[in-house]
């Protein structure tokens, strides 16, 4: 599922804690950037729908104005036994974003189980921010977490418990010691391999942890710099298209940043499908993979 964004723009509430935006580059026209954001997401849904994935594009609503509406899989995740969960936000004007028709139009394609809605978690400062905050390995049922203002661990524990997921958590901080905001941004697990930025846990135990549980598990470490993080090339996202095949998702700043041998890796299980996203990277601070929330349900016969 992608939200085609009506107000696309650089968001101040997000941009406390999230270094990815870019406040200068957003210091220009700002119907222009909306426009290039727009154009953008429409070449992103051509490349992913010409490679074979189902896309199930949503329409932004004029108001009231969402700049991030483009970014649905921090609100939103769905499930192969039919869960939908809907998360709190930490920015006020996100949680603007959680629309009650946008389940209902899944709902007349997918069989909708269970909606858990943990919103209201917000009135007590506690956030989680779906797929941001969480590293889903759905296969090994595994939760993948670094602890930020917006995952908080006594709500990722309720939700995982939930999922029947067991959680990996650790701390995760930038080359300038800044927490990550989102998980997403320093790791990317696909069936047969894992993209993660090593260096940017910086306890020497929690690392070892989250290594040898990803090596546990089959995946072979593809470790980026943090220089590559910063290329987003961790906010990449292992899809399924119709005929089955795995692909891997991401923007040509990421896949530009990635060397040949680490293209390498991925490309023995996973065929790369790449577009360009710098307006929407640069000024929404997030890649492909924050694009896109998955669609788990199963569909109505």
């Amino acid at each position: 599922m992608m939200v085609r964004p009506a107000a696309f723009g650089f968001n101040t509430a997000t941009a406390i804690d999230n270094a990815f935006q870019n406040k200068e580059a957003a210091q220009k026209d700002a119907e222009g950037i909306k426009q290039r954001a727009q154009a953008e997401f429409d070449f992103f849904v051509s490349r992913l729908r010409e490679a074979g994935v189902y896309v199930h594009v949503i329409e932004d609503t004029a108001t009231p104005v969402k700049p991030d509406a483009i970014f649905p899989n921090n609100w939103i995740t769905t499930h192969e036994d039919g869960k939908v969960v809907l998360y709190p936000m930490k920015a006020e004007n996100r949680r603007l974003e959680r629309r009650e028709d946008i389940v209902t139009a899944l709902s007349k394609e997918f069989k909708i189980a269970d909606t858990i809605n943990v919103s209201a978690f917000e009135q007590q400062g506690k956030f989680l921010e779906g797929t941001g905050s969480m590293i889903f390995d759905r296969v090994n049922k595994i939760c993948y977490a670094c602890i930020s203002q917006r995952t908080e661990p006594q709500l990722l524990s309720e939700i995982n418990s939930k999922l029947g997921y067991e959680i990996v958590s650790f701390t995760s901080k930038d080359e300038n010691g800044q927490d990550i905001y989102h998980t997403n941004v320093m790791l990317s697990v696909a069936t047969d391999f894992a993209i993660i930025c090593g260096a940017s846990i910086p306890d020497a135990n929690e690392k070892k942890v989250v290594l040898d549980k990803l090596s546990s598990t089959g995946k072979e470490i593809i470790d980026v710099t943090f220089e590559q993080m910063r290329a987003l090339c961790c906010n990449v996202l292992e899809v399924t298209n119709k005929q089955g095949e795995k692909l891997l998702t991401m923007s040509k700043r990421a896949f530009d940043a990635f060397s040949d041998d680490q293209k390498a890796v991925i490309e023995k299980s996973c065929r790369i499908v790449m577009s360009p996203i710098p307006v929407i990277e640069e000024i929404g601070g997030g890649g492909s993979r924050c694009m896109m929330a998955e669609i788990y349900l199963p569909e109505n016969k």
